[in-house]
């Protein structure tokens, strides 16, 4: 018997014979999710593909100062520098040597082809190094060390020879003439290798200058005033200092000649300074040189070398020098307003960007599959209310 209004419709449906019994699967905790070691103390921002690495602009003395600067990193390249230049210069020179081109009792005679070839090699070599103190030490392009463009602006040179020429070039030959008058030097004209000796000058002499911009006014004086934390004490130190070490590298035999070599540091610097890049300093120095091998070697004798001249042609010869270098730099600076050379460098702000220890988005892992749950059968017309008695 049944209450009032049901009726009993028979067992309910059963599973087919065989079947397993669907039993509830233990829950399975999902995996923990990813640990993220900490961040470093200090981020650097994300240089996009060729953006300038400054956020700031900068003058050209403060170039090393880019976005991801450190102090040692001019320690690293000045390290790099004069292992790679030793190498380098050793082996130029043993390959001149070993080959007989210039014998080795014709090493002082600057005049000649072969040494004067074998003297701006062993220099030239320098530029290259210098690019690689960039890209090794620093992580930044070899343009960096020729101007605040981050290249050798090559529509400076043409405007800047011509002034170098009518300063500089103009002072080389009254001081030369003054040492002929003055000293016991004998002319004799141009010899048989005078022709080898202008291909030399005019093909090498230019590089060998530059290389020499490139070290004492580029990276090394870049090294000295970025260690300084205002730019403008630093690029005066920095001229100070590698001006003293120019002159010092030359070798000078007495105090003028030293004073004159240190004045031509300082006004390369000093035009370095006025126009953003070493085009200025570059074409002083290869304007100096050329006229000064294109005429000792055109007078012949003993204008190659040095001769001792008195104190009062020597300390007038150095007064011409200084004239001629500060007429030059004056030139320079007058002609900023028709060049228009830049300044400072391009800069893009990422001081606010994502930097780069972020994390970037990681999705988390799939959930595993749910278990299914036992639930009772679904009523069927056995047991439902409207069935018989």
């Amino acid at each position: 018997m049944t209450g009032p209004g049901w009726s009993y419709g028979g067992p309910p449906p059963t599973r087919p014979w065989g079947a397993q019994p669907q039993v509830p699967r233990s829950w399975v905790p999902a995996p923990p999710p990813p640990v993220l070691p900490p961040p470093p103390a200090a981020g650097r921002p994300v240089t996009p593909p060729g953006a300038p690495p400054f956020d700031t602009p900068q003058p050209y003395a403060w170039l090393m100062r880019a976005r991801d600067w450190a102090w040692w990193r001019p320690l690293l390249g000045l390290l790099l520098f004069a292992v790679l230049y030793a190498v380098a210069a050793v082996l130029v020179v043993f390959v001149v040597l070993l080959t007989g081109v210039v014998p080795v009792a014709d090493l002082l005679d600057l005049v000649d082809p072969g040494v004067l070839l074998l003297t701006n090699a062993s220099l030239i070599v320098a530029i290259p190094i210098v690019w690689a103190s960039w890209a090794v030490a620093h992580g930044m392009g070899r343009g960096w060390s020729g101007s605040v463009r981050g290249r050798i602006r090559w529509r400076l040179l043409r405007p800047l020879t011509w002034r170098a020429l009518a300063t500089v070039g103009v002072g080389v030959v009254v001081t030369i003439g003054l040492s002929l008058i003055d000293g016991p030097v004998s002319v004799s004209g141009p010899d048989g290798s005078y022709v080898w000796l202008l291909v030399v000058v005019l093909l090498t002499t230019p590089l060998q200058s530059a290389a020499e911009e490139f070290v004492f006014r580029g990276y090394l004086s870049q090294t000295v005033a970025a260690w300084f934390r205002t730019e403008r004490t630093g690029a005066v130190v920095a001229a100070v200092a590698t001006a003293a070490l120019f002159s010092a590298a030359h070798a000078p035999p007495d105090v003028l000649t030293f004073f004159d070599r240190f004045v031509f540091g300082l006004a390369a610097s000093w035009v370095t300074r006025l126009t953003g890049g070493l085009e200025a300093a570059i074409v002083l120095h290869a304007v100096n040189n050329v006229v000064v091998f294109v005429l000792a070697g055109a007078l012949g004798g003993d204008t190659g070398t040095a001769l001792p001249l008195s104190f009062g042609t020597a300390l007038l010869i150095t007064l011409l020098d200084v004239v001629a270098m500060g007429a030059y730099v004056l030139l320079v600076a007058r002609a900023r307003r028709t060049l228009q050379p830049e300044l400072r460098s391009p800069a893009v702000d990422l001081r606010r960007a994502p930097v780069a220890w972020q994390p970037t988005w990681v999705p988390a892992p799939p959930l595993p599959p749910q278990a299914p749950v036992a639930t009772a059968p679904e009523p069927d017309a056995r047991w439902s209310r409207e069935g018989g008695a």
